[in-house]
């Protein structure tokens, strides 16, 4: 070994050892400071090698800036060459508990040591656990709901049950195989009168059509990407699956053009998050909602990014009246606070149809992914955790209405969302104010329409809410006197 890697370790141990005793003594502030010196002295390559590698090694499929980060704690990150940065991006609404959060990092210290896969070949301890708290959980937040997965099941069922997936986009592909199954099981029961019943009796694939809306995002694998409307995204892949239709979203005009008898399932988000936070009306759900029990067809709400406390509720769709409940409520980015896992809670007429061997994952419902869902599900599913949200989401509008007045109608179109999913839109592209907000460390991330999404982890403190929103005001004012000039 020599000299120089010799030396480099003992300055690693020292300051392992140091990092210890700090993490029982010192102040959170005091602690920041410390990870991000710790972080320069333990990084394996430059920032700049890093990139190199990145740009040699990796396929091109993201715009990055050139910053390496290299660890976090609570609602900031911190790069190689020691900045600190306020996440208002949570990994894209994943990280909800913030990044190193101690109960996360013991469910897989403890988990990671004991069983981390065995495949759906055999059951584990934590995919039944956390299917079952999903349900309950779900239930217990909504008591007023009777239809679609609060429905009551027959003999003492559980109304709803769920199926585990790796991500957001494999939940939403087996949504809609899901739909596609009891398209024909509605063709063949006959029951959508005489001249369409006929017609789907002798061919059950004819109920095949999907309806997804303008500016949802429900993911890049095939059938996801078929029903994201978005040319971006579609045009370099096409011929996409047949049978889909977009609708307008919010257009409660267009629902019974669009959504007929040959139509197997709907899905849309209740609050768009790629799109540009766009919140669903009451009247659209509501129509939607009728509409697919008057034609069989399953309502599927996409709750990936809204979901899971983002709302101020535990689920976006929570906020609307009971006669908007879904069949199937898709889920992923914070159910593991950043371990990859998705899932797809159906309701029990769904459930009963789908039998053994006709959907299946390698990795799904691990007992590592699956126990950190757990832990995060104890902490979003307390009343006091969700109304935590809730004020943080008062307070960003709040500050953020106030900071921006003097811009609304000349740079800064309005704010839009509830609870920690908010989004402020922009006359034109804001791309410079997520790098003037990045250079002043703020993490921001953009979305639809000219849109910036403010998506902080959901325990984030109010005074780091405060901080955030002096800083987005400062980079607004920036870049409106740029426009100016």
């Amino acid at each position: 070994m020599s000299a120089a890697l010799k030396y480099q370790g003992t300055r690693l141990l020292a300051a392992s050892s140091r990092l210890s005793i700090l993490q029982k003594t010192a102040k959170p502030s005091l602690l920041r400071g410390y990870h991000a010196t710790s972080a320069r002295l333990g990084v394996a390559h430059s920032g700049s090698q890093t990139v190199a590698n990145a740009e040699k090694y990796t396929l091109n499929t993201y715009a990055r800036p050139t910053l390496v980060l290299s660890h976090g704690k609570g609602s900031y990150l911190y790069d190689t060459d020691g900045k600190e940065y306020l996440d208002f991006t949570a990994g894209i609404a994943v990280v909800a508990l913030g990044h190193n959060h101690p109960d996360i990092t013991a469910a897989v210290t403890d988990q990671a040591s004991k069983l981390v896969h065995c495949s759906n070949l055999y059951h584990n301890e934590w995919a039944p656990q956390l299917a079952r708290n999903i349900v309950e959980s779900t239930i217990a937040a909504y008591p007023q709901g009777t239809q679609g997965i609060y429905a009551q099941a027959a003999d003492g069922r559980s109304p709803a049950r769920v199926f585990f997936s790796n991500s957001g986009t494999e939940a939403n592909e087996g949504a809609l195989k899901f739909a596609r199954k009891y398209g024909k099981h509605v063709a063949e029961l006959g029951t959508l009168g005489k001249g369409t019943s006929e017609a789907l009796r002798g061919d059950p694939n004819l109920k095949c059509g999907i309806v997804s809306f303008t500016g949802g995002f429900h993911g890049r694998s095939m059938g996801a990407l078929s029903v994201t409307a978005n040319p971006k995204y579609q045009k370099p892949f096409t011929p996409l699956i047949p049978g889909v239709q977009t609708a307008k979203y919010n257009s409660t005009s267009e629902i019974g053009a669009f959504v007929d008898e040959r139509t197997c399932g709907v899905i849309v988000e209740p609050i768009q998050g790629e799109g540009g936070i766009h919140p669903a009306q009451v009247d659209f759900l509501r129509a939607l909602r009728r509409r697919c029990d008057q034609v069989g067809a399953l309502l599927i709400y996409d709750e990936i990014q809204c979901g899971l406390g983002r709302s101020g509720k535990l689920w976006a769709h929570q906020l609307y009246p009971e006669d908007c409940s879904p069949d199937i409520l898709t889920m992923a980015k914070p159910l593991a606070n950043g371990i990859p896992i998705g899932a797809i809670l159906v309701s029990d007429k769904v459930a009963e149809l789908i039998k053994v061997g006709e959907h299946g994952t390698t990795f799904g419902g691990n007992p590592l992914a699956c126990r950190v869902g757990c832990t995060v599900l104890d902490h979003i599913a307390k009343p006091e955790f969700l109304e935590h949200v809730q004020n943080a989401g008062q307070v960003l509008e709040q500050e953020l209405q106030q900071a921006l007045a003097p811009f609304v109608g000349s740079t800064v179109v309005e704010l839009r969302g509830t609870g920690l999913l908010r989004g402020i839109q922009f006359t034109s592209d804001p791309a410079q104010i997520v790098d003037l907000a990045r250079d002043r460390g703020l993490m921001l991330v953009g979305a639809g329409g000219n849109t910036v999404r403010l998506v902080p982890p959901l325990n984030t403190s109010i005074a780091d809410i405060k901080r955030g929103a002096a800083i987005i005001a400062d980079c607004v004012k920036q870049f409106a006197a740029e426009r100016k000039a």
